[in-house]
Parts: C-alpha cells; sequence; structure tokens
C-alpha cells in the first residue's frame, strides 16, 4: 500500500490545541466534554471544536493559515465561543500541559470508538494520556521535502519543549520538571522519532513493512515527535505543552513556520544521523530545566545553553519572519528566552504566593480567557 501525500502550499500552518475542562467548585477537571459539544453544536460558526479520548478534555483546531495575526485572530474566536458556551455549563477552560492535581484513575474514556479501541490497547496509559499538548502543522508541497523538512526540524525540538513548557505538577506534586507531559507520551510503544529514511519512496517501504508486520494500521498509530500526516499535505510537531495562552500558541506556530521557511530556502544542510544520537539527550534536558537547560550541538559537536542557541537561531530567523509578517510572533519568544521564563515558572510563581494548587488552576483558567499575564498574577501586582 503506498501512501499518497497530498500536496499543500509551503509554509502553510495549522494548529491544534487540547484543553482542560474543569469545575468552577474545586478548579479539578471534570467530565464535561459531552454537554459542552452538545451546547456548541447549536452555534454557527463555531470553529473546529471535538472531543478528545476523556471525558474532561476537549480539543480546538484552526483552518488552514498563512499569516500569524489571522491564525491568533481564528485562535481567539474559537476560545471565545468555547469560553462563553462553558460558563453557561457553569464550567471553565484552562491551557497547561497537566493539570496538577487530577487523578488518572477518576478519568472516563469519551464513547467514541477509536477512544474505547485505544483503551482496550493501552490499558491504564490511555486514562493517563490525560494530558494536553499543542500540535503543530507545516505545510510542503511533497513527501521528499516532508522528509528532508521533518530530519532538520528535529533538532529543534528542544526549542519547541522548553518555550511552550507548562506542566511542571502532576497528581498534586512538583515533577521537577518544566514539561512532565511528554514523560507520559513515552509510555507508548511508537513514541520517539520516525526512522532516518531518505525520502518519501523510502519511508513507504518502511510503513508498508510496518503494517504487514502488524504493527501499525494508519499514521495515527505513530506518536512521534515530529510525524508526516500526508492525508494534509504537512509535517506535525507534537512536542509542545498547551500553553496557558493563544498568545503564546500562535506565537510557536509563528516560529515553526519561519524556521520552516529558513530551513528550506536558506538549506543550511543535510540531514544529520548525529542530531538522532542526541536526540533523547537533548529532549530529556529540555523537558527537565526548560529554558536553563544545555543543549549538545550535534553539528558543532559543541555544548552550549539552550537559551543562547534559541537566541542565535531568532537572528537567523528575523528576515523569514519579516517576509512572513510575524516579526511580532518572534519577539513574544525573544522575551520568553531572554526572561528565561516560560509557562511552567508562571505557574510554580503563583503557586509560591502561597496559593493552593486550586487556586492556580483557578488563575490559569482566568489567564487563558485574558492572555495578561501581568494583570492576572497576584505575585507581579
Amino acid at each position: 500500500m503506498t501512501l499518497e501525500f497530498t500536496r499543500s502550499a509551503p509554509l502553510t500552518m495549522g494548529v491544534e490545541l487540547e484543553l482542560m475542562i474543569l469545575s468552577t467548585h474545586d478548579w479539578n477537571l471534570i467530565r464535561g466534554a459531552g454537554d459542552l459539544l452538545s451546547l456548541i453544536d447549536k452555534e454557527k460558526d463555531a470553529g473546529d471544536i471535538k472531543p478528545e479520548i476523556t471525558e474532561s478534555m476537549i480539543e480546538i483546531s484552526t483552518g488552514v493559515n498563512t499569516n500569524y495575526l489571522t491564525m491568533l485572530a481564528e485562535l481567539t474566536a474559537i476560545r471565545d465561543t468555547l469560553v462563553a458556551n462553558a460558563k453557561r455549563l457553569n464550567l471553565a477552560i484552562a491551557g497547561g500541559g497537566t493539570h496538577p492535581f487530577q487523578h488518572w484513575s477518576e478519568q472516563r474514556i469519551f464513547p467514541k470508538e477509536r477512544f474505547f479501541h485505544l483503551h482496550e490497547m493501552y490499558g491504564y496509559l490511555a486514562k493517563q494520556f490525560t494530558v494536553f499538548g499543542q500540535h503543530i502543522h507545516v505545510g510542503v508541497s511533497s513527501g521528499d521535502e516532508a522528509i528532508y523538512l521533518l530530519h532538520m526540524m528535529s533538532r529543534y525540538i528542544p526549542h519547541f519543549i522548553a518555550l511552550s513548557a507548562s506542566s511542571p505538577f502532576s497528581q498534586g506534586m512538583d515533577t521537577a520538571f518544566d514539561s512532565s507531559r511528554l514523560n507520559n507520551i513515552n509510555a507508548f510503544p511508537l513514541s520517539g522519532t520516525m526512522p532516518f529514511v531518505a525520502d518519501w519512496n523510502e519511508f513507504n517501504v518502511y510503513f508498508d513493512t510496518m503494517r504487514d508486520l502488524k504493527v501499525v494500521e494508519s499514521m495515527k498509530d505513530f506518536y512521534w515527535d515530529i510525524r508526516p500526516k500526508p492525508e494534509f499535505g504537512t509535517i506535525e510537531i507534537r512536542v509542545c505543552d498547551t500553553p496557558l495562552t493563544i498568545e503564546k500558541a500562535a506565537a510557536l506556530a509563528a516560529y515553526a513556520q519561519a524556521l520552516a521557511r529558513h530551513l528550506m530556502l536558506d538549506r543550511p544542510g543535510a540531514p544529520s544521523l548525529d542530531v538522532y544520537r542526541v536526540y533523547s539527550f537533548n529532549r530529556f534536558t529540555a523537558c527537565r530545566y526548560g529554558l536553563e537547560a544545555g543543549f549538545i550541538d550535534a553539528g558543532t559537536r559543541t555544548r552550549r545553553a539552550l537559551k543562547e542557541d534559541i537566541a542565535e537561531t531568532l537572528v537567523r530567523l528575523a528576515p523569514h519572519a519579516e517576509a512572513l509578517g510575524s516579526t511580532a510572533a518572534l519577539q513574544v519568544i525573544q522575551r520568553c528566552n531572554e526572561a528565561g521564563e516560560n509557562d511552567a515558572s508562571w505557574l510554580r510563581a503563583e503557586l509560591k504566593t502561597g496559593q493552593t494548587l486550586n487556586d492556580v488552576v483557578r488563575r490559569q483558567s482566568h489567564l487563558w480567557v485574558t492572555g495578561n499575564k501581568a494583570a492576572d498574577s497576584p505575585a507581579r501586582q
């Protein structure tokens, strides 16, 4: 079976965000997806809002965008619709990669055939998959270009992990990780990285072999950090925690778009197996330490601070961001990097003000609506 790669317009982008559904009584997760979706279904032009694997999650998706500002506007409209309907049910919505104190055993699988299948296959891991991520799609013109871009983008995966990290707490504890969410993903058998194939034909040979061996049935069975999406004509970056604001989510997508433009037009090098030799180490340190992580540059075989590598990358991306109309988005990334503060930093700072984890969730839910950290944090007033 040959996987046909659908051609899409290069450098288009789209975003998926998995979000928490919260009780406004105790700010724990609550099984509200069914009622919320039923209410939203009655609205016209509500946007792409759908269920996720457990009933306390919901996912929003954008359409195909070429411009950062139009993506931000679309996300804002979907966010406002979702929040307004949640409020009618006395529910709240929040970003963040993990809920700080929910217990996976209390979650219920959303009644959908694919989710029941995953629960049957993965057992308790399916409920532990009540974590929340941002997926970023970037359009490419062919399967060969997708393979090239995917391999080249793999070097920068620690950037996306550290910049988006928003899951320091899990099961009521500080995990000491900035992104603990990705530890849940690691438990799945087809997580990690795509094999080091040379082109789309070689990928098809690999896929056909895995399918013949009955390991997979479709591309959905691969939980790689980056994977090709041939039916969309994109590559999909899957390592980001869901940010606490849509502004940050849009900025991360614009960063991916500008990076893709640099890699495709400037062609700074060829894919290297050395990137994958240091991949697990770089990925782990970014999860553990966020923007304070170290980084091994496989190309120069040197070790540096991850913040330094991000700063140098932002300089290279500046002309590409200008061409794409996303300079403001990269300024968001730059401020985050220079301060060494991501959403995990904000969540920990909130807890240090003497609040409970319940109060932290309440504030991050309010932040999802306003997008203003300075105004929403008593620690900064």
